[in-house]
């Protein structure tokens, strides 16, 4: 008798390489290079670093570039902590916009939003419901007068084959996403 085989035969091995979805493969890749609005990033997955992690930064790049010219990720700011994604005010030296990806503690968000009311902040979660986030948010928001919005955002699980071409090309359109915004702040609405 023949020994069986010990590992399964993948789905994709049968499929022509031309109809593959590579977007869905690009995990096993260390490097992921990105573009949208005319702008090129390269992000490269940690070895603990989950792939959805590298994804919510990648689209919360993608979704504040036209607002945000000059956004990086993970440029230290000189804070106690380092955003995932963050656009720097050059003349104040000080953030103007702040974006996290994935689990934000309670001290990190009152932190947030109290040092920088001025600042739109963003807090990204990957198939996650947004209510603990914004209990959590509400409060902080109630201890600070705001000037700046801060928006959650909610990726579903299947973001990435949606909103990625297999050239790299980001695109996250409004019902791609869940969002909800939360401040004391009226001068924006």
């Amino acid at each position: 008798l023949p020994a069986p085989n010990p590992r399964p035969k993948s789905p994709l091995a049968s499929t022509p390489r031309a109809h593959r979805p590579c977007r869905t493969m690009r995990h096993l890749r260390r490097k992921l290079t990105l573009r949208a609005h005319g702008e090129q990033i390269v992000l490269v997955k940690r070895k603990q670093e989950r792939i959805e992690h590298v994804w919510m930064k990648a689209f919360l790049w993608a979704l504040h570039l036209p607002d945000h010219p000059g956004l990086e990720v993970e440029v230290d700011v000189g804070d106690k902590y380092k955003p995932d994604v963050v656009a720097m005010d050059p003349r104040r030296g000080r953030p103007r916009f702040w974006g996290e990806a994935g689990a934000v503690g309670p001290d990190k968000i009152e932190h947030l939003v109290t040092r920088y009311p001025g600042v739109r902040l963003a807090f990204a979660k990957w198939d996650r419901p947004l209510d603990p986030l914004r209990d959590t948010v509400e409060r902080a928001v109630h201890t600070t007068e705001r000037t700046a919005p801060i928006d959650l955002l909610r990726f579903p699980p299947d973001s990435a084959e949606q909103c990625v071409d297999e050239k790299g090309r980001l695109s996250v359109p409004p019902d791609a996403l869940t969002q909800i915004r939360v401040s004391n702040a009226e001068a924006w609405h």
